[in-house]
């Protein structure tokens, strides 16, 4: 029984491959013209506040469907010194609108010094924005989210998956939402496992292949009712201590 899961889930995982692809190949074509006309709009309106945004977003955009075209998989990162802190900045411009949608209270606590991890910028970014938006969604009005960072030192004890023997920038994504019950605590990393409605079941699991592909680890910590910590360890940057 267990073997005749194992093979649906990789039929799955195959399929979705392969319709990947063919979505890719579809978005690079209409992303030609899209990004022409795009460009040609921020030459006339250089001093647009959200210019860079939008170009920083298009070169998201064709990288993602780029590596998705040549692989038909998942992209493969990019390594090269990040600041942390300036990708959770950006993250949390481009969920803004959403937590003021929702009178959503944020707090933020960058306390990581330094925060200099050997990493791809989008594919992290892919990743904290895939844990806000969840969390966003878990929050009621007038809720809270927190965003937080802190250094851990080299002598500090890790999990298995962080045991590079160095200090670690670690990222905790807090929310007072509604939870996670205990049955799906388990399954939450799982391909195709949602509790949404109109989920894919995808989103958490990438965001373990992101932070698993930088060496780092993520765990959750969640109660019914008073709300849900995604934390991550990312290890620092040889250079930067």
């Amino acid at each position: 029984h267990q073997l005749e899961q194992t093979l649906r889930q990789l039929n799955r995982l195959a399929s979705l491959g392969t319709l990947s692809a063919g979505m890719a190949h579809e978005i690079k074509n209409a992303l030609v013209a899209v990004k022409t006309f795009v460009d040609l709009l921020l030459e006339k309106n250089r001093e647009a506040e959200l210019a860079d945004v939008v170009r920083r977003e298009m070169r998201r955009i064709d990288s993602i469907v780029g590596q998705m075209l040549k692989y038909a998989g998942p992209a493969l990162p990019v390594f090269s010194s990040v600041r942390v802190h300036d990708v959770l900045d950006h993250s949390l411009r481009l969920v803004q609108s959403r937590i003021e949608g929702r009178l959503i209270s944020l707090k933020r606590a960058f306390n990581a010094s330094p925060d200099i991890i050997n990493g791809d910028d989008y594919q992290l970014e892919q990743a904290f924005v895939n844990l806000l938006l969840n969390a966003i969604e878990a929050v009621g009005p007038n809720g809270s989210l927190t965003v937080a960072t802190d250094l851990i030192s080299a002598g500090t004890p890790k999990p298995k998956a962080a045991s590079t023997g160095g200090a670690h920038v670690k990222i905790a994504i807090a929310d007072t939402g509604i939870g996670i019950t205990t049955e799906n605590m388990n399954r939450l990393f799982e391909p195709f496992f949602t509790t949404k409605q109109q989920g894919t079941g995808l989103g958490l699991t990438i965001v373990r292949r992101i932070v698993e592909e930088h060496h780092g680890d993520i765990s959750v910590q969640s109660q019914a009712n008073k709300g849900t910590t995604f934390s991550i360890l990312l290890p620092v940057h040889a250079h930067a201590l």
